[in-house]
C-alpha cells in the first residue's frame, strides 16, 4: 500500500494482492514508500496505481530473503480493576456495571456445597498487581501439575503503576484449587464466566512465557515490461514453539500492534530465492478515518491512563454518563458511546466556565496531593483552601457569564411554515427546537408554529435509533408494534396506544432490554382507602400498591403468616428486597425494631436448643431447615450487626445528640448444629417460566 498526498482527507492508493498470505508492501526499487514519505509518494494518483498493478500482474515474484528469530511473550500480570473491566467487556460482553456487580457477589460469598458460603475472589477494587506469597505458592503448586516446563524457576513479580495506592492485592481466586470446572455447578452462568476469567488470568501470571519462531520474509516483484521496476514487499509471521501461559489464558487487546500481527500470522515454509505465483491483484483507494469512539473497555483504559478517578469510581463514572443521558451506547454490550445533545451542551458549558475543576488532569493532581497529605508533606487545610479559592472565583464568574440555555434564542435562516417569519432556535425540556419569531405570549392570535431540530440531536440518526426503527418490537401488554418516541430523557420505545383513552403506557428505554409495563389491576381493594390495588414494576422488581398513589401510599407486603417478630413480638415479618437485589426478611415495626434475617424464618421450635424459630435456606442440593443459633447463621449476622453499629454511630455523631452509641448485640451463646433437609431444590429458571434473562443492573 502506498500513500499519496491529495489534501484532506488523505487519500491512500494501494495495490492489494493476495499471494498466499503475503499482503504488506514496503517500497519500489529499494526505496521505502510509507506514510513518512507522504511529501514524495510512490503512487501519487489512481492512474499510477493502475499502471503499477499492470506491471505487477506480469512481474516475476521471488523470495529475496528469509530471516528467522525467536520471540518470547511474557505472562501477563493478574487483574487490576480496570484490566478486569476491559477484558470482561471484550471477552464476555459484560458492561462495567455488570462486571462489578457479578464480581461483588463472588467476593461476598457463594454457597459452595458443604463449604457453605465462600468468598471466591479477593477484593475487586484495586490498582495493584501485588499478590501474597501464600497465593503465589498455591499457584506454583497447581502449575507444577502441568509439567516442569510451565513453572518458572522463581515466581513472577509485577510492578504496579507509579501512583498506585497498593491498598489491596490484585484480583485473584481465594483458593487456586477451586478450579472453574470444580465449582461451576454452584455458580450462575455469568458468575462462572467471570470467575473462570479471573482464575485463568491469575494462574497464567505465574507461568512461563510463550515462545514463537518469528519469520520475516522480503519479497521482490521484478517488472518485465515498461520501466521494469522492482516492487518490494515484506511480511512477518510466526509459528508457536511453546505455548507457556497461553495454555490457560489468551491475552485480548483493543488494538493490536505490529508484534501482535507477527505472532498472529501463520506463514508457509519459504526459502531464499524461491519463485512465487501471484493469485490475485486489485488496485484500491483508501481514506484516512477518524479515531474510533470509546466503548466501555477503551474508556476505562483512557480513564486509567489519564489518572481520572480510581478503581472504585470507573463503574460509577460510566453509569452516570449513561443514566443522565449524556451519552447513549450503540451496538449492544460491546457497543460504542455517542454523545447526546444534552451531553454536548452540558460538557461545553462546564468546561468553558469551570476550567480548573474540569481539567482532565485535575483528578490525577488531586490524588497526588491526597497522597502527600497521607505522607505528611502537605496539610489538608491547605489543599481544601486551594480548591475552594479556585472554585469560588470560577463560581462567581459563572454566575455572571454562563449562558442561560433556557433563554437561548438564535435567529436562523429558516422560515415559518405558517406565516413566513424567521425561525428562532430555542431550548426546551426535549432539547433544541425551532419556534416562530412572531410568537407573543400576550397575543393569543400570534403564530405558535414549532418544529423539532432533528439536525441538532446526534442520537436521532444513530445506528441504535435506526435499528430500533427497522426492528419490530411488540408491546408485552397489548401486542401492538412498538414505536420510537422522544421524551424528556431521550429516545424511547413506546406502545402506539401511549396517548389513547384508555392509554397503554408500556415503554422501554433504548438503554434497557426489558419493557416497563403499566400498572395491572389485581382485583383487590386497598385496606386504607378502598381503591383498587395494582401490580407495578419498581426498581427492585414487581410490587402491589394502591392505585391512588401518591395520595395513598399503601404497599402490600409479603408477610409470613402465623409468625410475629421474634425480637419485639409485635410486628409481622415481611419479605423485602435490598438495593442489590438480594431477598431478606425484616420486622414491619422498623425502625423501632431492627430485626432482619438473610434466611426465611419459620415458626417452628428448634428441637435441640429450643430456639423459638428456625431458618429456611435453599441450595442446589435441596431445601434445609437450620437453627438461627448455628454457626453459618451467626457468622452471617455478624457483618450486618457491625455495619448497623457503624451506621448508628455515624448518625448520632453527626447530630451530636448523644455521646454513647448503642451497639447491636451479636449472639454469643452456645452453637447449635441442628439442620434438616425438608425437600428438593426448585428447578432452575427458564425462559418459559421466568421470561427473558435480564441484563445485570446492579451498581458496583
Amino acid at each position: 500500500m502506498f500513500l499519496a498526498n491529495d489534501g484532506e482527507p488523505l487519500t491512500i492508493w494501494g495495490v492489494s494482492m493476495l499471494f498466499k498470505r503475503l499482503k504488506k508492501r514496503t517500497g519500489i526499487d529499494g526505496k521505502r514508500a510509507t506514510v513518512e514519505t507522504v511529501a514524495s509518494p510512490a503512487l501519487p494518483d489512481g492512474l499510477t496505481s493502475k499502471q503499477a498493478a499492470a506491471e505487477l500482474e506480469k512481474a516475476a515474484w521471488s523470495v529475496r530473503s528469509v530471516e528467522r528469530k525467536q520471540r518470547k511473550r511474557n505472562a501477563p500480570a493478574p487483574f487490576t480493576t480496570s484490566q478486569l473491566q476491559q477484558d470482561s467487556s471484550r471477552k464476555l460482553g459484560f458492561n462495567v456495571r455488570r462486571t462489578m456487580g457479578v464480581a461483588q457477589r463472588l467476593y461476598e460469598g457463594v454457597e459452595v456445597g458443604p463449604e457453605g458460603s465462600v468468598g471466591l475472589i479477593t477484593y475487586m477494587r484495586t490498582d495493584s498487581p501485588r499478590v501474597s506469597p501464600d497465593a503465589i505458592a498455591g499457584a506454583r503448586e497447581w502449575i507444577a501439575k502441568l509439567g516442569p516446563k510451565y513453572l518458572p524457576p522463581t515466581a513472577n513479580v509485577f510492578k504496579g503503576k507509579k501512583d498506585a495506592q497498593d491498598a489491596h492485592e490484585a484480583i485473584r481466586p481465594t483458593d487456586v484449587n477451586r478450579t472453574p470446572d470444580s465449582i461451576a455447578k454452584y455458580l450462575s452462568d455469568e458468575q462462572n464466566k467471570l470467575y473462570k476469567l479471573i482464575w485463568q488470568r491469575f494462574v497464567a501470571s505465574q507461568m512461563t512465557g510463550a515462545i514463537f519462531d518469528v519469520t520475516t520474509v522480503e519479497i521482490a516483484a521484478k517488472g518485465q515490461t515498461g520501466r521494469a521496476r522492482t516492487y518490494d514487499f515484506r511480511v512477518s509471521g510466526s509459528v508457536p514453539v511453546f505455548d507457556g501461559f497461553l495454555k490457560v489464558y489468551e491475552v485480548s487487546k483493543e488494538k493490536k500492534d505490529d508484534e501482535d500481527d507477527e505472532l498472529a500470522n501463520r506463514l508457509p515454509a519459504l526459502s531464499e530465492g524461491q519463485r512465487l505465483d501471484l493469485e490475485e491483484l486489485k488496485p484500491e483507494q483508501h481514506f484516512t478515518e477518524p479515531l474510533p469512539r470509546y466503548n466501555e473497555a477503551s474508556l476505562v483504559k483512557e480513564l486509567e491512563e489519564r489518572g481520572i478517578g480510581r478503581p472504585s469510581t470507573y463503574a460509577s463514572i460510566i453509569n452516570t454518563i449513561q443514566d443522565r443521558e449524556y451519552v447513549v451506547k450503540h451496538g449492544g454490550p460491546r457497543g460504542r458511546f455517542y454523545p447526546t445533545e444534552i451531553g454536548i451542551v452540558v460538557s461545553d458549558l462546564l468546561v468553558k466556565n469551570f476550567p480548573y475543576i474540569f481539567d482532565t488532569a485535575y483528578t490525577a493532581k488531586l490524588e497526588g496531593e491526597l497522597d502527600d497529605i497521607e505522607e505528611g508533606k502537605e496539610k489538608w487545610t491547605d489543599l481544601l483552601g486551594g480548591f475552594y479559592g479556585h472554585f469560588e472565583k470560577e463560581l462567581k464568574a459563572a454566575e455572571k457569564k454562563m449562558e442561560s440555555v433556557k433563554a437561548m434564542e438564535i435567529v436562523t435562516d429558516e422560515k415559518c411554515d405558517l406565516c413566513g417569519s424567521p425561525l428562532l432556535l430555542k431550548w426546551g425540556k426535549f432539547g433544541t427546537f425551532f419556534a416562530c419569531s412572531a410568537y407573543d405570549k400576550k397575543d393569543k392570535n400570534s403564530c405558535t408554529f414549532t418544529k423539532e431540530n432533528t439536525a441538532g440531536k446526534p442520537d436521532m440518526n444513530t445506528p441504535e435509533a435506526q435499528e430500533a426503527e427497522n426492528t419490530e418490537e411488540y408491546c408485552e401488554n397489548c401486542g401492538r408494534v412498538m414505536v420510537l418516541r422522544r421524551g424528556p430523557f431521550g429516545m424511547f420505545m413506546s406502545c402506539p396506544g401511549y396517548s389513547e383513552d384508555p392509554p397503554c403506557k408500556t415503554i422501554r428505554k433504548l438503554t434497557q432490554k426489558q419493557q416497563q409495563k403499566p400498572p395491572v389491576p389485581t382485583g383487590e381493594e386497598c385496606p386504607l382507602c378502598g381503591k383498587d390495588l395494582v401490580l407495578r414494576q419498581g426498581a427492585y422488581g414487581e410490587f402491589v400498591s394502591c392505585s391512588g398513589y401518591p395520595k395513598c401510599k399503601y404497599v402490600k407486603q409479603n408477610l409470613i403468616e402465623g409468625m410475629k417478630c421474634p425480637k419485639c413480638g409485635e410486628g409481622d415479618l415481611a419479605e423485602r428486597k435490598a438495593r442489590r437485589g438480594n431477598i431478606f426478611w425484616g420486622c414491619t415495626n422498623y425502625p423501632k425494631c431492627d430485626f432482619t434475617s438473610n434466611y426465611k424464618p419459620v415458626a417452628k421450635k428448634c428441637p435441640k436448643c429450643k430456639s423459638p424459630y428456625l431458618l429456611e435456606k435453599t441450595l442446589k442440593s435441596g431445601v434445609f431447615l437450620f437453627c438461627p443459633n448455628s454457626k453459618p447463621a451467626v457468622e452471617a449476622e455478624v457483618p450486618a450487626k457491625k455495619a448497623a453499629a457503624k451506621k448508628t454511630a455515624a448518625k448520632k455523631t453527626a447530630s451530636k445528640k448523644a455521646a454513647v452509641v448503642f451497639t447491636p448485640a451479636v449472639y454469643a451463646g452456645p452453637i447449635c448444629e441442628y439442620e434438616k433437609r425438608i425437600g428438593d431444590a426448585p428447578p432452575p429458571p427458564t425462559v418459559e417460566t421466568h421470561g427473558p434473562v435480564k441484563e445485570e443492573l446492579q451498581p458496583a
